[in-house]
């Protein structure tokens, strides 16, 4: 039987913010033959409702790194908070006014598993662009992106013997939405992204962003220089910086093919042949490009979620697939982008 993760209680009282008990009393708590995978109840709720806000931490994994204590941060302003960083009782008290649960009982459905993989996505690009797509590699992999979460957290959530198919229960993050109207004209086969990723349509509006290369933050600001939505990001590196200025984003493609130039790579002999790769989420741009009124460079997504703000770029700016497509949803095309150290 699977043991129940702690989470935050919702008729806990405000005042006295507290989570569950866990199993056997203390935390972390480990569920049986995942040695190693260390899952806080505590975090892992408030990384729900963090991103349910509007202030992602990346990943849901229940790992008090970075990511969340800037989250933290982000969302304490916006509410008026005082700025920690730290999960005080103020902070908790003010998520907890969203009455959502840490994780839910989800029966897998073929909007979970696609069955449409490719178990085996080669290095080097001139033979990925022979493939019929880059798609997720296998069903873990694609219910983990769904819920915003890792594989080895599912494991850790259901235990390593769990089953996982069409009819398969699983617990998982709760990030099912509570509006799917979303915003602007998009195709059917674009629009079946924001669904398959849980995009929540009920967003604020943003009037511009700030990305400050020194915090790793794409921050979501509103007419009255109030901010609405914050993301982890990964903004370059010493070879490609982040492109310093003020810019504009005036255009969005969703599930891009990404167009492999050697000249524009400084890790790469520019005697290799240029490539067009297909679409799909493990694409090297995941499923949107927000393109930048600068040359080559624009906002995109990712094949590797967990690594955003841990690795570098080639000088665009790296989001997890589904932060991007909530971006798109929050941000008006033409929007300004501003960039500094």
């Amino acid at each position: 039987m699977l043991r129940s993760l702690p989470t935050m209680a919702l008729c806990v009282s405000f005042a006295t913010f507290a989570a569950l008990a866990q199993p056997d009393g203390k935390r972390p708590w480990v569920p049986p033959g995942t040695a190693g995978s260390e899952i806080d109840g505590t975090i892992f709720h408030a990384q729900v409702l963090l991103g349910a806000a509007g202030f992602s931490t990346g990943v849901i994994d229940g790992k008090d790194g970075s990511s969340f204590k800037e989250a933290v941060r982000g969302f304490q302003q916006s509410r008026g908070l005082q700025v920690t960083g730290r999960l005080d009782t103020p902070t908790r008290r003010a998520l907890l006014e969203q009455n959502r649960r840490s994780t839910g009982y989800v029966k897998l459905s073929r909007e979970d598993i696609s069955g449409d993989y490719v178990p085996r996505i080669p290095k080097k690009y001139a033979d990925q662009a022979e493939l019929p797509g880059l798609k997720y590699r296998n069903m873990l992999e694609e219910v983990a992106e769904r819920y915003h979460t890792t594989p080895e957290t599912i494991i850790a959530l259901n235990g390593p013997k769990a089953l996982i198919g069409v009819g398969k229960t699983l617990r998982l993050p709760n990030v099912i939405p509570a509006s799917r109207d979303y915003r602007g004209e998009l195709k059917p086969e674009h629009r079946a992204w924001f669904t398959k990723l849980n995009i929540d349509s009920n967003q604020p509006r943003g009037d511009y962003i700030i990305v400050d290369k020194s915090e790793g933050q794409l921050k979501v600001m509103d007419g009255s220089d109030r901010l609405v939505a914050q993301f982890p990001v990964t903004t370059g590196s010493d070879y490609d910086p982040l492109p310093l200025g003020d810019w504009k984003v005036p255009t969005y493609a969703f599930l891009p093919p990404f167009h492999f130039q050697p000249e524009l790579f400084w890790d790469v002999e520019d005697a290799k042949p240029e490539e067009m790769l297909p679409p799909g989420p493990n694409s090297p741009v995941g499923v949107a490009w927000l393109d930048l009124s600068k040359e080559h460079y624009g906002i995109h997504g990712t094949s590797e979620p967990q690594n955003i703000g841990k690795t570098e770029s080639h000088g665009c700016l790296r989001l997890t697939n589904w932060d991007v497509l909530r971006l798109s949803q929050i941000m008006r095309p033409g929007f300004r982008a501003i960039f500094r150290a």
